[in-house]
């Protein structure tokens, strides 16, 4: 089983990673494929002239909040998550409401009227998973010429319905991609750790490197560093109020002057590793909100988590480097790929247990290593955050990444670092595997209502007056 560092740590937009990122990379691929020969054209050589797409399940329900239909007229209009510029996003929009057309580049242009072609259909959810879409391209005549049904199955990951099932089936199976130490399971992975005598990083790193070039991976690691940091510093100096009409103030900036205010007076402050853990992590989810660039970690909606304790490692932490970095980041997306392969991070398939709850037991990973953790120590963190993550619903209010989502982060940050710290100070001897934690997950996310599950019909999002 081998999920790259590159595919758990991706660079897009916000405010969501399966209801924004997904869907623009599901537009692409269906530009693509109508382009291709992959489907069977009449042999009247009729031309596409018109596309319709239908959003069901929580892409539906919650997909106004989430910017999903913006994301689906951007990636037909060519645009993809890691690529559009954030500035650029409202004209582009503008231009297809007001034309009624998308054009792509490489395209003929086609017929796209946003009001009647893009439907958010509340009622017929599809069975692969729930998050859902149909994408349709027609003749001038009206005829339908090719028809693809996608899932975002979170963290940005598009598939078809063929895919998934042969992903589903496939999912046990012996093959896949070949790399030097194929962990499925966090049992596994401390098996080869012991038996190669490596750490979970240099056993991620061989796998990485049987991809690419050393040099390549350092690269493609600290571009995602860097990515993260400068959605803290932005987030950090932007105030306002975000988008979506719950009238959500951002408060990262405040906060962040505060505590910058104590620190300069050396006044004592005895949460002051928590309070600038916090303001880290919401940074980077206010500018997910508003539809900033964010990399996934592992999801848009737990963004904050994983950049906040990096950061809390290079401010509290005099033996920081590069070089730790790079090893957490390989260490936290060897945990986030077992999480993904065994459960979900998904928030509307098992709640936001699978989005925060798996951020924290990354970041408690990641930091525990960076400590000077052993394998087991490293699994014992990632274990103690994803347990306290157990049940976690995913209720946004009004269908947008604002509240509690924002928040959420702050605490997933500090119970990550807590993990970490316990971790470490234990023998790595514990009573809970991690994988126990893993299965607990999937299994509270299959037995939970869907009204908890990234569809804002239950929780906090119905028991919150809208002011």
């Amino acid at each position: 089983m081998f999920l790259s560092v590159f595919d758990v740590f991706k660079i897009g937009v916000g405010p969501s990673s399966s209801h924004t990122m997904g869907p623009m990379s599901a537009a692409n691929r269906f530009l693509a494929l109508i382009l291709s020969n992959e489907w069977p054209r009449p042999s009247s050589g009729a031309q596409v002239v018109a596309i319709t797409v239908s959003l069901h399940g929580s892409l539906a329900h919650t997909g106004i909040g989430h910017g999903t239909g913006r994301a689906v007229i951007l990636g037909l209009m060519g645009e993809a998550p890691d690529s559009v510029n954030p500035d650029k996003m409202d004209g582009i929009i503008d231009t297809v409401e007001r034309t009624g057309r998308i054009t792509p580049e490489g395209h003929p242009g086609y017929q796209f009227q946003p009001k009647t072609d893009l439907i958010f259909d509340k009622k017929q959810p599809l069975p692969g998973h729930a998050n859902g879409m149909i994408f349709s391209a027609f003749d001038r005549d009206g005829r339908l010429l090719v028809k693809r049904i996608y899932y975002s199955v979170g963290g940005g990951f598009v598939v078809t319905d063929t895919e998934l099932e042969q992903m589903r089936a496939k999912k046990n199976a012996a093959g896949g991609t070949r790399v030097p130490y194929p962990f499925a399971t966090a049992r596994q992975m401390l098996e080869m750790a012991e038996r190669s005598g490596l750490s979970i990083a240099q056993m991620k790193r061989a796998n990485e490197e049987s991809q690419r070039s050393p040099e390549e991976l350092d690269q493609g690691l600290d571009r995602i560093w860097e990515a993260m940091r400068s959605c803290i510093e932005r987030g950090l100096k932007v105030e306002g109020i975000m988008p979506g009409g719950l009238n959500v103030k951002r408060r990262a900036r405040r906060i962040h002057d505060k505590l910058e205010e104590e620190w300069r007076s050396n006044r004592v402050n005895p949460l002051l590793a928590n309070d600038w853990l916090s303001v880290y992590a919401m940074a980077v989810n206010e500018e997910n909100a508003a539809g900033g660039r964010v990399v996934t970690a592992p999801t848009n909606g737990a963004a904050g988590v994983i950049p906040a304790t990096i950061r809390y490692y290079e401010h509290f932490h005099e033996d920081w480097d590069q070089n730790g970095i790079r090893d957490y980041l390989l260490t936290a997306a060897a945990i986030g790929g077992i999480i993904k392969h065994n459960a979900s991070i998904s928030g509307a398939e098992v709640g936001c247990q699978g989005e925060v709850g798996s951020a924290a037991a990354m970041a408690a990973a990641g930091l525990a290593a960076v400590m000077g953790g052993t394998p087991e120590q490293i699994e014992n963190a990632a274990e103690i955050a994803l347990e306290h993550h157990l049940g976690m619903t995913c209720d946004p209010v009004a269908g947008l990444v604002q509240v509690p989502c924002i928040e959420r982060n702050a605490l997933g940050a500090v119970k990550a670092v807590t993990a970490a710290s316990l971790a470490v100070k234990g023998d790595g001897q514990h009573f809970v595997p991690l994988d126990a934690c893993i299965e607990t997950m999937r299994q509270t996310g299959n037995d939970m209502s869907e009204k908890y599950k990234e569809t804002s019909t239950g929780g906090l999002a119905v028991n919150v007056v809208e002011c």
